[in-house]
């Protein structure tokens, strides 16, 4: 059986803190799906039987029933899914969640937590009873819209951290401290807080992750791949830091990414979900 996926970027001023708003339905690839850090935090509102999450392959996994929330992570989380799965959720840029949490993203990094305990038991089962009988995704969208532009909230700080990270984006990660920091115009010290207030990861962490998504996302795993030229492209010292960086973040080697991903186009070709999750079975 298929999936179906309906997204859409979400009006302003959402569309300054979100990717974009989506709809799943259907039968994962896999039991279990891989997802290497990115530059950017999740919400999920589960509509189907729980998942489960793994933090770590030295964490045990947790069921999530209600959905998840995930600030910017610095390690891979493995997800593992029912015959069947349906949610709505949200890719969140990077600094996007913090207007919608109760606590600083810190407490949350590499912690993933149910949406239930971000915005309380009785508010989550209305909303998920909202969506579950919503006619069709388009108007379920509309609905985690609203939900959203509902609870947003002024927070200080969030336009220096904005500003910043838009930085990094604009130079794939590949920009030294010092220079951020003179472009915020604020001391090291507190831009890293800021950072970890409303990111949960310090803007060299980020800066690190959003340069290890750009490489990654530049491999095509249906061509010849020159490694050297990639990681030199990427800002990458050498091959070796390249492939050091890319275990760290992945557990594999580069050449095992490429096999990894071989086997997804292979198995599931044209998929929706290929692109970033990877097969963990």
């Amino acid at each position: 059986m298929g999936v179906e996926y309906v997204s859409r970027v979400p009006r302003p001023p959402l569309d300054g803190l979100i990717d974009d708003l989506y709809y799943l339905e259907g039968s994962s690839p896999y039991a279990r799906l891989t997802l290497p850090p990115m530059p950017g935090a999740l919400l999920i509102v589960n509509l189907g039987a729980p998942f489960r999450i793994r933090a770590g392959a030295d964490i045990e996994a947790a069921e999530y029933a209600d959905g998840c929330v995930v600030t910017v992570p610095t390690r891979a989380l493995e997800f593992g899914y029912p015959l069947r799965t349906r949610s709505v959720g949200a890719h969140v840029k990077a600094w996007g969640l913090a207007p919608f949490l109760p606590m600083p993203a810190a407490e949350l990094c590499d912690r993933p937590v149910t949406v239930e305990q971000v915005w309380g038991r009785p508010a989550v089962a209305e909303l998920r009873e909202r969506l579950a009988t919503a006619d069709g995704p388009h108007e379920m969208l509309t609905l985690l819209e609203e939900e959203l532009m509902r609870r947003l909230c002024e927070t200080a700080g969030l336009g220096l951290v904005r500003r910043t990270s838009r930085v990094i984006v604009a130079t794939s990660g590949a920009v030294t401290i010092g220079d951020l920091r003179e472009a915020a115009g604020v001391s090291s010290t507190h831009l890293e807080q800021r950072f970890k207030e409303l990111v949960g990861v310090t803007p060299k962490r980020l800066a690190r992750t959003q340069r290890f998504a750009a490489a990654m996302l530049a491999i095509d795993p249906a061509g010849p791949i020159d490694w050297g030229d990639l990681a030199g492209r990427a800002g990458y010292f050498d091959q070796a830091h390249f492939g050091h960086e890319f275990r760290a973040f992945t557990g594999l080697t580069p050449t095992r990414y490429v096999e990894v991903r071989r086997r997804f186009l292979r198995e599931h070709p044209g998929h929706v979900l290929d692109g970033w999750p990877l097969p963990a079975d």
